[in-house]
């Protein structure tokens, strides 16, 4: 007969995905113990897009509210033709009746996570051990449980818990000590984001939070975070030299080719990056639960990487607090990894991919129809509320409880 869990839920990393799991887990009243590898909690400039159901499954962890407060609200988001000029918005107020927070939050993703950590020391220690500096190095599985083996400043240690919860990312150890092949592939260029406090919007006209700017030259990423602009550009594949990539003079030349500029822009920050589409081939073997980057990777196009891993952890977690109630474990951590796998394929992984294309087309033909298809959507309100629970990925939650 199954019986409650006393064991803990081990969670290896303190990303996003990790520690929504290990708050949701918290508050239900299961032992959690949180194992980052790092020595602090990261405060580096990578996912700052939460989605409308992101936020509603924050508000009910308590946090929707601490985090707008350090965030921006983007209520509409534009596709932009570069040649012509021609903008689609998007007004995401047609969601109203499907989501309590009917906008795209613009926040970084590290503070999600200092807020979390916060809160599990603060309100739960009595049951969240948090752990900076343990880095996870593999797992043996045993008849009711799971030993994970960990190092901490050079020294081996050995936590047990009743499950593990892979959110190590994209180079997982537990993915990879469970040998679970990541199918995919990995683009020939990589994308290079460049940051900036100069005030873009001075440059275009009505421009919004999020813009996606279509080119069969150069096609961009404009996005504001709370401290700056953010500007993503696709590199050139036959060029393998990040170095130039990286360099004043070719930043530069880019960000004026997209707005002249009588000076140089100030660049606070940049960094470059490989950018792949894998999927790993099961989510789940045995009490070792994949989720986050560790079981999928997408490009960044229409911000759905760290909502998607978020959406795991809130799905995973709704699986274990049931287990813990007393229900058969199996069936229900199947069912995870059939929702999850599932959605991840036949959604996010389609969309990002078709993302892409349609923004770097060389067809002029494709250019100017994709931006006449966005700008019509638009300009209705039926249509644009079906694009926008695609974008926001409403529906894909909506088609993942419809999974049995």
């Amino acid at each position: 007969m199954p019986v409650p869990l006393t064991k803990p839920v081990i969670i290896a990393g303190a990303g996003p995905v990790g520690t929504v799991a290990a708050l949701r887990l918290a508050q239900a009243g299961i032992p959690v113990r949180l194992l980052e590898a790092a020595s602090d909690l990261p405060e580096t400039l990578r996912a700052s897009t939460f989605h409308p159901p992101s936020l509603d499954m924050l508000e009910d962890l308590g946090l929707d509210r601490a985090l707008i407060a350090q965030g921006l609200i983007c209520d509409r988001y534009q596709y932009r033709d570069r040649r012509t000029g021609e903008i689609a918005e998007f007004d995401m107020g047609v969601l109203e009746g499907d989501t309590r927070h009917p906008y795209r939050l613009q926040a970084e993703q590290w503070k999600l996570v200092h807020l979390i950590w916060a809160a599990l020391q603060e309100q739960h220690a009595q049951r969240a051990e948090c752990h900076l500096n343990h880095v996870v190095k593999g797992v043996h599985q045993t008849t009711d449980g799971v030993e994970v083996l960990v190092w901490e400043n050079g020294q081996e240690r050995l936590f047990e818990g009743a499950y593990v919860i892979a959110a190590d990312g994209a180079d997982s150890t537990l993915r990879k000590a469970c040998a679970i092949p990541f199918e995919g592939f990995t683009y020939p260029e990589r994308f290079l984001v460049a940051s900036t406090t100069f005030p873009l919007e001075t440059k275009f006209e009505r421009l919004s939070l999020v813009n996606y700017l279509s080119d069969p030259e150069e096609w961009l990423v404009l996005l504001r975070a709370p401290s700056m602009w953010r500007v993503l550009i696709p590199t050139d594949p036959r060029i393998e030299d990040d170095a130039l990539f990286l360099s004043d003079r070719w930043i530069q030349d880019r960000l004026h080719y997209m707005a002249p500029h009588d000076t140089d822009y100030e660049i606070d920050h940049r960094t470059i990056y490989r950018v792949h589409q894998r999927v790993a081939k099961t989510w789940r073997r045995g009490r070792v639960l994949l989720a986050g980057d560790a079981a999928h990777l997408n490009n960044p196009l229409g911000g759905m990487g760290m909502n998607g891993g978020i959406h795991d952890a809130w799905n995973l977690c709704d699986k274990l607090i049931r287990i813990h109630g007393g229900a058969e474990p199996g069936p229900l951590l199947d069912l995870y990894d059939r929702q999850r796998r599932t959605i991840c394929t036949q959604f996010v992984q389609q969309h990002t991919i078709n993302n892409k294309k349609l923004l770097e087309s060389k067809d002029p033909d494709i250019q100017k129809k994709r931006q006449a298809d966005y700008m019509r959507q638009a300009a209705d309100p039926v249509l644009a509320r079906q694009f926008l629970l695609r974008t926001s990925m409403i529906q894909s939650l909506r088609d993942e409880a419809a999974i049995h």
